[in-house]
């Protein structure tokens, strides 16, 4: 896991090592500024809100994808009705909706929660629609047949079973929900890490705002490590199953 990225950092170090480019300084320079820009006073007014906003907008996606996914991966009548909807809606780039959401939702903490789950939203909705429909028929006979029905029904059977597909479209989710965390920032905010990223480039700080790319690859990374331990420990019985699987054959 970390092979390439420390290969990709020596790269960086050795072919911006001679660098007189303002605009491309050495990492060497980018990481001696790096303690200086980022204080445990900036971690807690820039980071910790944009991880915040982050957390609430990737949570309400979270819980509206899974709902919305289950209700339309159920039933066929709804599926054909919502789906020409959804293929129109997740074609439009997050990213457009940033000025609408900003006339309804104002410009505060509201406005970039809204633009992170109207991102996040899709992938969690359309791959959950997906594993409720892949459902094994004879599975859900065979619960039907022992009485496993109603809330008992959808939670073993239902999400138990679409739990991989859904894990996939949250993985998903997250990358979409870290870029429009610093999209959002960018638009009319006063803190947060796309915020200070954006300070430092108007007030040509170069290696402060190199700082802040570094800084926001660090927390995507850690992200991303934290997501892997979750789903091995709620997927266990899945991955458990494949290697089984795997060995028998």
């Amino acid at each position: 896991m970390l092979a390439l990225p420390a290969l990709l950092v020596t790269v960086w170090w050795f072919a911006s090592a001679d660098s007189t480019d303002v605009y491309w300084p050495p990492l060497r320079t980018i990481l001696t500024t790096f303690p200086d820009v980022w204080t445990g006073e900036r971690l807690r007014a820039d980071v910790l809100p944009s991880l915040l906003r982050l957390l609430a907008g990737y949570t309400a996606a979270a819980v509206l994808g899974v709902a919305l996914g289950t209700v339309i991966g159920s039933c066929r009548r709804v599926r054909a009705v919502c789906e020409p909807v959804l293929e129109f809606l997740r074609a439009v780039p997050p990213p457009v909706l940033v000025p609408v959401i900003m006339l309804f939702a104002g410009i505060g903490d509201t406005m970039k929660v809204a633009v992170i789950a109207s991102g996040c939203v899709w992938p969690v909705l359309l791959n959950t629609v997906e594993g409720v429909r892949a459902v094994d028929p004879v599975l859900a006979e065979t619960a039907r047949g022992y009485g496993i029905t109603g809330a008992a029904r959808l939670r073993h059977v239902v999400l138990r079973s679409a739990s991989p597909q859904i894990f996939t479209g949250l993985r998903q989710a997250l990358s979409i929900g870290i870029i429009l965390m610093v999209i959002s920032e960018m638009f009319a905010a006063s803190n947060g890490l796309g915020f200070t990223i954006v300070q430092f480039q108007r007030q040509f700080a170069i290696p402060g705002m190199w700082t802040g790319i570094l800084l926001l690859g660090l927390l995507g990374f850690l992200l991303s490590v934290v997501f892997q331990l979750v789903e091995r420990r709620v997927l266990g019985w899945y991955h458990g199953l494949r290697a089984s699987s795997r060995r028998s054959s």
